[in-house]
């Protein structure tokens, strides 16, 4: 059996999607707001010890877990590591926004024209539940695999909440493998929702909060005032311009532009001259573009742009893999990994399994930067529907996501030479 269709069609009659929806339903009724993660790994643990993942948790941060687990494989293979987040977006206003609706409970799970709703049931629990089931199928078909299957559950991806979102658990797992407490693996999917397109480059960001300072006056006597609001007027045409100079040094063929974007400013008052002037920013960065030299150009040119008499303050307060933001990241398009996930998401979707870049932020860098592992994102789910109280995944999507998932763990890891099913696909 060498192709995804014959594996397909092998695996496809196992495939029980009514225990798979059963499972993401827990999945999504295991509120895990950023900051709380402990419901998630808590479904999450005996979840993987039925499927003889050896389940591992450790604290991140102080009640604050992730959870890991390993199958070694049965004979010579690669090690195949699915990763994704256990945290989630806070739902803030679902509840209002539905009331009286099937959906209301952001964490209910409910089941509406094919679609399972819910805080984090797109971004990204199915992604979780679709690697974990792909497991279980392979097993309920009787394939054996020669490689290694290793899962990484973390927290503290998403932001929003106070004082996290800093990738925390990312991070101590990243830090556990490069001190050989957990074996490294060969390759990733990490389970960001993709609409199952494989996504093997992302942009890179960073968030500059900058304050101008000059002298409150009152309106009668601007002579007194240096007017700090003036002063933005300047620093963000400036700004705006260098936005315009990267966007013009080139086009990343998966990727766009490069872009700076000015996201928000406040100041002033009623009758007085603004003494003080803030404003917000972020910018996009593209692969082979470096975080410390785009922000030292930025400060350049805000500094550069601000009036002697106005003092300025610039502070980058989004640290990722980077202290000044998120690193741009990926590997070539034509990527055994990314052809070869591409394939088995085609074979069961001919309509999915297109190449594309992630127009978002997510760990990638901590797996191809970090520890030096090529990687990907792929799952079910649309990203533009994430963090809205539109949040959804269509179960068709999910229960194709599985059988893809499945067959491309057994041509990745391999099958064991006494399969009964390894030449299936030969003789039909």
């Amino acid at each position: 059996m060498t192709g995804p269709d014959a594996l397909i069609a092998r695996l496809c009659p196992h495939l029980d999607a009514e225990a798979a929806t059963g499972l993401l339903s827990r999945a999504v009724r295991a509120a895990s707001v950023t900051g709380d993660e402990r419901a998630m790994v808590a479904m999450l643990r005996p979840e993987m010890e039925r499927l003889m993942l050896a389940p591992r948790t450790e604290d991140f941060l102080p009640g604050r877990p992730n959870i890991t687990g390993r199958r070694p494989g049965a004979g010579a293979g690669p090690d195949l590591l699915f990763i994704g987040h256990t945290d989630v977006v806070h739902p803030k206003d679902w509840s209002a926004h539905w009331a009286g609706q099937a959906q209301a409970d952001p964490f209910g799970a409910a089941v509406i024209d094919g679609e399972l709703w819910g805080r984090g049931a797109a971004d990204l629990k199915a992604g979780i539940c679709t690697a974990l089931a792909a497991l279980d199928l392979i097993d309920k078909a009787g394939i054996r695999l020669a490689g290694s299957v290793s899962y990484a559950f973390v927290g503290d991806e998403e932001s929003g909440e106070p004082g996290t979102g800093v990738s925390a658990g990312v991070r101590h797992w990243s830090d556990a493998i490069l001190q050989g407490d957990l074996p490294r693996p060969d390759l990733a999917v990490y389970v960001e929702p993709t609409r199952l397109q494989v996504l093997p480059v992302q942009i890179g960001f960073y968030i500059a909060e900058v304050v101008l300072t000059g002298q409150s006056a009152y309106f009668g006597r601007p002579d007194l005032g240096r007017d700090a609001l003036r002063a933005a007027h300047r620093v963000l045409q400036a700004i705006w311009d260098q936005s315009d100079r990267l966007a013009a040094t080139g086009e990343h063929p998966l990727l766009g532009r490069a872009f700076t974007l000015v996201t928000g400013l406040e100041a002033g008052g009623l009758i007085a001259v603004p003494g003080e002037c803030r404003f917000s920013l972020i910018g996009k960065l593209l692969p082979g573009d470096s975080l410390d030299a785009v922000t030292a150009q930025l400060e350049a040119v805000i500094r550069a742009a601000t009036p002697a008499d106005i003092g300025v303050d610039i502070a980058f307060p989004a640290g990722r893999d980077h202290p000044r933001g998120g690193s741009p990241a990926g590997i070539a398009a034509d990527h055994p990994l990314v052809s070869g996930l591409a394939d088995c998401i085609r074979a069961v979707r001919p309509d999915r399994g297109a190449i594309e870049g992630a127009p978002f932020w997510s760990e990638m860098p901590f797996l191809t930067e970090r520890i030096g592992i090529p990687a990907v994102y792929c799952a079910p789910g649309d990203i533009s529907i994430c963090h809205t109280n539109f949040e959804r995944v269509p179960l068709a999507d999910y229960h194709d996501a599985i059988l893809a998932f499945a067959a491309f763990i057994v041509t990745t890891c391999g099958i064991l030479p006494d399969d009964p099913g390894q030449h299936q696909g030969e003789r039909s």
